[in-house]
């Protein structure tokens, strides 16, 4: 076990709360003092940063040619204001990790590929369409990173195979990947790998594929947990691998918690597909179906599987609706959920488009969805939601190389999760995230080992409470 972390001799509370112009403001400094038994009707969160779990990678969002194209549309001191206010980690959120894809997607103004129809050689490769709007604002968010002292980890998904790949010869709408192609496809993935860390965006890893499971009205293919499997195994990794790639991490599934198990047990129960497999990715869509989010299932894969890394992948409020800029169930479905993926195993949590216009795109399909951010490309302005604010209570205060501790609640009107970091931004070392969903605003006495400190949350808040 690591030696536990010297115990913090004050808090610094943050908390963003309904109702309130202050979002992430430090609404509090407080000493602590030794801790005593809990009375029973007292609401307590228990913190014993002895007891480590999982380290973060990182948490972020996605650079779609959508955000992108929005971006370029802001002006210079916009843009700067936006950079700095999700991946400078002083003034910022501190973003850490970022998804971007791999040719066009649903947010993207329209299809698109990187090779002429037909080419199986991949000689026509040419990642030109990106360098017009996705790489200068990808090169951009690295730069404003490194500028403040941060990193950032990228990585990249594709949504479908070219159309002449496919078996109903259509980029949208499903299909699956002709076998005589599935060389030429993973072949595909270390090319542009090549092209783009030759501008300058490193990539750490790939996804084999977008939402293997769901046939679209956009940008999509299908893979059973077999057939996705054995393009791993035969095609992907060895390819990567005699590509002299195969230090970049390969993330199977990155579709939602409700078929996570089948897929993890089919992939990773197999001695030549899983040696290469870093990780499960996954997303928070199966609420489509009905009922609630499905974490449990991560946890159930992080248990059979704890040396595999869970990873969120995507996240969206779907349905973009203007007046609901300012909803705060929105932010809420953030914070809830992030802090169950977290106690679940995951290692990082990725948001889908950090940026979009006063429709909820560019879309080419009209799947119009929210972003912590958004553009009126008609007067520049730029809006933050709330569940911008949200994101920044983990984001800005739960850092690369984190690792969690235990971290519980006594009563289910207070969600909590805690990381220790290596080096605590500002010096702090500990983040402890504790959100209200309820009406009624909660004292609680928070335990940090054998000290403790009397707090109290307002209805419809997030608290990070750093020391």
């Amino acid at each position: 076990m690591p030696t536990p972390t010297a115990p913090p001799r004050s808090l610094q509370v943050f908390t963003t709360a309904q109702g309130s112009p202050q979002r992430l403001a430090l609404t509090a400094t407080l000493p602590l003092g030794s801790g005593a038994q809990p009375p029973e009707g007292d609401v307590s969160v228990f913190v014993n940063p002895a007891l480590r779990f999982q380290t973060l990678l990182g948490i972020g969002g996605a650079v779609t040619d959508a955000a992108a194209e929005v971006f370029a549309k802001l002006s210079p001191a916009k843009q700067d204001e936006l950079l700095k206010a999700y991946f400078d980690p002083a003034q910022g959120l501190g973003y850490s990790l970022l998804r971007t894809t791999i040719h066009s997607s649903d947010f993207s103004s329209a299809s698109y590929t990187y090779v002429n129809n037909g080419d199986a050689a991949l000689a026509s490769f040419d990642i030109a369409p990106d360098r017009r709007y996705r790489l200068p604002l990808l090169q951009r968010a690295l730069k404003t990173a490194a500028a403040g002292g941060g990193s950032v980890t990228t990585f990249a998904s594709p949504w479908s195979a070219p159309a002449w790949m496919k078996d109903n010869a259509n980029m949208l709408q499903g299909g699956k990947l002709l076998p005589q192609y599935a060389g030429a496809w993973a072949l595909y993935f270390t090319k542009f790998i090549r092209a783009y860390e030759k501008e300058g965006v490193p990539i750490w890893g790939i996804t084999v594929q977008n939402e293997p499971m769901a046939k679209q009205t956009w940008e999509s293919m299908i893979f059973t947990a077999e057939e996705e499997r054995d393009f791993l195994k035969n095609h992907l990794g060895p390819t990567m691998q005699r590509e002299g790639l195969g230090d970049r991490k390969i993330i199977v599934w990155d579709h939602n918690r409700d078929l996570i198990t089948h897929r993890a047990h089919t992939i990773l129960g197999d001695p030549e597909a899983a040696p290469y497999v870093w990780g499960v990715g996954f997303h928070w869509y199966e609420t489509w179906a009905g009922g609630e989010p499905m974490h449990r299932n991560v946890a159930a894969v992080h248990e059979a599987y704890p040396k595999v890394n869970l990873l969120l992948t995507e996240a969206t409020v779907e349905r973009f609706d203007p007046a609901r800029l300012q909803w705060w169930p929105n932010a809420e479905r953030y914070g809830s959920q992030m802090i169950a993926d977290f106690n679940s195993g995951a290692v990082g949590w990725t948001d889908w488009n950090i940026l979009l216009d006063e429709r909820g795109g560019p879309n080419h399909v009209g799947n119009f969805c929210f972003a912590p951010v958004h553009a009126d490309t008609k007067t520049g302005e730029l809006t933050y939601t709330p569940s911008f604010a949200y994101l920044g209570h983990f984001s800005k205060f739960i850092r690369p190389g984190a690792q969690r501790v235990s971290a519980v609640s006594s009563r289910s009107t207070l969600q909590t999760t805690a990381f220790v970091n290596p080096q605590g931004p500002t010096g702090r070392q500990l983040a402890v995230v504790v959100m209200n969903s309820g009406d009624a605003a909660v004292s609680y006495r928070l335990q940090i080992g054998a000290q403790e400190v009397a707090l109290t949350i307002p209805a419809h808040a997030i608290q990070t409470i750093a020391g």
